[in-house]
């Protein structure tokens, strides 16, 4: 059981108030909220240890490089790796992803060969695959979509087939907040002899993840959407296909030794580490984690189920609502997206903004899924442990209020 307003009071952020009404941050699937325990880490480290790693044999260096891999090695339990060396720290769930194509697909795939991706899918997790696509003659085939606008197990056998190079699927999406069937679609391109590339970016900062478990061979995420700072994400892959696959990037830190005209690289995971890396986001992340493990990831995950749970009764009382996607919250992480007929998502945000609720609306960067589900944009609320059903009624006589204003 989450004990949601002591937690508050880790969050400094969420004491303020917007247009004189309490903040009801409910924006959490774009980036989460740091709590102070993450913000005192990174200004420590700022304060105190501030050192390059890897590089230097003086102590500030030395504590650097100590919690820098400290923090690696936090994530990789966390995710269930079987070894640090699995665990490559990216600016982000992006990065992670175009690592892995740039790399991975330029050696492994050619003309007539087919990367299977959803409708679903983020921009991060389409166009690395559309460019590699157009870079190796290979070809992009979509995984289509059921009534409810989920992924299916009998959806994905459709089109994983003996030409299957490359899987690459959202764990949970971040405009339906659907959950997809990983491990099942994981065996059926194993079976043809595929690699699967997982987004975690919406499902590490809300439910437990087991990237062995789910015999995942890449899992992407962000740290910025689990508590950790912005420009920090990892890249988890399997021990034995990251020893096969050439670096994507070259410099200093990922070098072993360099003579004048070839060089060697380092091993696992820095010869995919480039440059000075994120040094304080990574420290922030390691915190993150300590502070998602001390909460318990079941109970985030039950926490939010309840206030999605509650939210979709509440909003379903509303004339006018569109809810995409399932309307069983079991079926989904914590968040919902939706339309009101006859207001433009952007002006629902906008008056609840004027109330204290930060919503997003857009296209959410899944254009294709907008065009699969017939309109241009919709609203999402988006929820973090650190919410509470007293924020969902503040959203829910927002939504009133936007009827009113509008007439509707």
């Amino acid at each position: 059981m989450i004990d949601t307003p002591k937690l508050q009071a880790d969050f400094p952020i969420l004491k303020q108030e917007v247009n004189e009404k309490p903040l009801a941050y409910l924006d959490n699937a774009a980036t989460s909220q740091k709590p102070k325990q993450v913000l005192d880490a990174v200004m420590k480290y700022y304060e105190w240890d501030n050192a390059n790693v890897h590089r230097g044999v003086h102590t500030l260096a030395a504590r650097a490089t100590d919690a820098y891999e400290g923090s690696r090695e936090k994530v990789a339990r966390f995710i269930g790796a079987r070894a640090t060396a699995e665990v490559i720290f990216t600016r982000g769930t992006t990065t992670a992803i175009n690592i892995v194509a740039n790399s991975y697909g330029t050696a492994n795939l050619e003309p007539g060969d087919e990367i299977v991706i959803s409708y679903l899918e983020h921009h991060s997790n389409l166009i690395p695959w559309q460019q590699l696509a157009k870079r190796t003659g290979a070809k992009l085939v979509y995984i289509d979509l059921d009534a409810d606008a989920t992924v299916t197990v009998e959806a994905a056998r459709k089109v994983i087939n003996t030409k299957t190079k490359i899987v690459a699927i959202a764990h949970v999406s971040n405009v339906i907040g659907s959950i997809a069937p990983v491990r099942e679609i994981a065996d059926l391109a194993h079976a043809v002899g595929a690699v699967i590339l997982v987004d975690g970016a919406q499902a590490v900062p809300h439910m437990k993840v087991d990237v062995v478990a789910l015999d995942a061979d890449f899992y992407a995420f962000s740290g910025h959407k689990m508590m950790a700072p912005t420009g920090i994400g990892v890249l988890y892959g399997k021990q034995e296909v990251l020893d096969a696959m050439a670096p994507s990037e070259f410099g200093g830190e990922m070098i072993d030794f360099v003579e004048l005209y070839d060089s060697t690289w380092k091993p696992l995971p820095w010869k995919f580490e480039a440059g000075t890396p994120n040094i304080a986001g990574a420290i922030g992340l390691g915190v993150a984690v300590d502070y998602l493990e001390s909460l318990g990831l079941d109970a985030v995950h039950a926490h939010e189920q309840v206030l999605t749970a509650y939210a979709l009764e509440e909003m379903q009382k509303l004339d006018g609502i569109t809810i995409y996607g399932p309307l069983d919250a079991a079926k989904r992480c914590g968040l919902i997206t939706f339309n009101l007929e006859g207001a433009h998502p952007h002006d629902i945000a906008t008056v609840l903004d004027e109330e204290g609720v930060a919503i997003r609306a857009g296209h959410h960067c899944a254009q294709p899924l907008m065009k699969w589900l017939d309109v241009s944009s919709t609203a999402r609320v988006s929820f973090y442990v650190y919410n509470t059903k007293q924020e969902v009624d503040q959203f829910i006589e927002g939504l009133k209020l936007t009827k009113e204003y509008f007439g509707l």
